[in-house]
């Protein structure tokens, strides 16, 4: 790449140059650059778009320095707190919780839409029996718009609604069922006496021998995590989803894209990554050397779980997954785990070590969330497929959002080239006649 000397906009174009400043409704104020190229033949160059805000949203809000996050301005702890997740998913798709009637009503629609058509079943034998589950939820989810074509017009909102409810009340049979194919065990169907996060767990750990009984302080343990996981703003899932939706994709093609990206090692696949991890410390005594290992730029070790690309503050979801890692291993008499001990020993000597306390290395979510998951039985391959139920009505929301916003384009970023110039071909390489 061409090393430029730094230019100041006023050497260049400052009479030529206007931009406005918009400001939303807290958060940094942003710089309209959408005319900067016809007002100066120049591009901002932002590998990564970490200073780029490429949409307007009234989602979701995150206040990395001080480990804010806020769904439709309601902070996480309160919601995790107080609210089930369907109220959650109700917010976020119509942006106020519900009243009694109003979650009622949306919980029926949803219940009655969780079954998926029994031919896509059929799609599952596609697969090889050892086919990594998000492999498969990106070629079943993507399936989907051929089975609901009656309502994929999305000009129309309440086509765009009917997408919305169909893709969160089927994504967690469509998971359940992934499951189900790897270890060989039957499909496990819906049941409407069941709510949604009880209804999930018998499709993923019951079977039909016996009778499923949803143990209250594990239905609510997994609620929480699918509030923590609902939605997380630009992160790269959702901005790819975005990306997708701008060319007027419809809405299962725009959520498989955000499963595939999710599928990434650096995204969705952290909280597996960490349960490794502390298999591979395996005891409380191995702490320190890991740590000195971490710290050594020269050992490919790195301490998963730790660090976030918003948060330079403690995830405040990590506190409450802590708390609920306690509430679950606490109930299944677990709490002295070998694992879990190793965790909290882990956390604490990093949150005393200068090096990851100038650096804000602070547990995230995923810390906590694939101990919880793994103590709840669900195997740790399924963890990104766990995820992506939970971020489901967050990537709707933002593809809602964004096909209902009039500034909506098709997705385009620019780029810094940096190869060979024009040239022509040589003589020698020019075919004759």
């Amino acid at each position: 790449m061409t090393k430029l000397r730094s230019v100041t906009l006023n050497e260049k174009a400052q009479s030529l140059c206007e931009l406005p400043i918009l400001s939303g409704a807290t958060g940094p104020d942003v710089v309209d650059i959408q005319t900067l190229y016809q007002q100066t033949g120049m591009f901002t160059y932002d590998p990564g778009f970490t200073s780029t805000a490429s949409c307007s949203s009234a989602i979701t809000y995150i206040d990395g320095e001080k480990g804010i996050l806020l769904y439709r301005g309601y902070p996480i702890e309160q919601l995790a707190e107080h609210c089930t997740f369907l109220e959650v998913c109700y917010l976020l798709l119509n942006g106020e919780l519900p009243d009694t009637d109003e979650i009622q009503k949306f919980e029926d629609t949803i219940t009655l839409h969780t079954m998926v058509h029994d031919q896509l079943t059929n799609f599952f034998k596609g697969f090889r029996r050892d086919a990594h589950p998000m492999a498969i939820m990106v070629g079943v989810v993507g399936a989907l718009s051929s089975f609901y074509h009656d309502a994929l017009d999305i000009k129309s909102k309440k086509d765009r609604d009917l997408s919305a409810i169909r893709l969160i009340a089927k994504v967690p049979t469509i998971v359940a069922m992934c499951h189900k194919y790897s270890t060989g065990l039957p499909f496990m169907y819906p049941q409407n006496k069941l709510n949604y996060v009880e209804n999930f767990m018998r499709m993923m750990l019951g079977t039909p021998c016996d009778e499923f009984s949803p143990n209250p302080v594990l239905v609510r343990a997994l609620d929480r995590i699918l509030i923590l996981h609902a939605d997380h703003e630009q992160n790269a899932s959702t901005s790819t989803v975005r990306l997708a939706g701008s060319s007027g994709a419809n809405p299962y093609a725009c959520i498989t894209a955000g499963i595939a990206c999710l599928w990434g090692a650096a995204h969705g696949g952290a909280n597996e990554a960490v349960l490794n991890m502390l298999e591979e410390i395996g005891d409380v005594s191995n702490i320190t050397t890991f740590i000195n290992k971490a710290k050594d730029k020269r050992d490919p070790f790195r301490l998963m779980g730790f660090g976030h690309r918003v948060y330079k503050n403690y995830d405040p979801r990590a506190k409450l997954m802590r708390d609920t890692c306690h509430e679950v291993l606490t109930e299944l008499g677990l709490h002295d785990d070998k694992i879990f001990k190793l965790a909290l020993e882990l956390e604490r000597i990093a949150l005393e070590d200068q090096y990851f306390v100038e650096k804000k290395l602070y547990p995230n979510v995923d810390y906590y969330s694939g101990i919880v998951l793994h103590a709840l039985g669900i195997p740790s391959n399924m963890f990104t497929a766990m995820f992506a139920m939970g971020r489901t009505v967050g990537w709707i929301a933002h593809w809602d959002e964004m096909i209902a916003d009039p500034e909506q384009r098709i997705g385009r970023p620019r780029q810094l080239y940096t190869g060979a110039a024009k040239r022509d071909i040589p003589p020698q390489h020019i075919k004759r006649a």
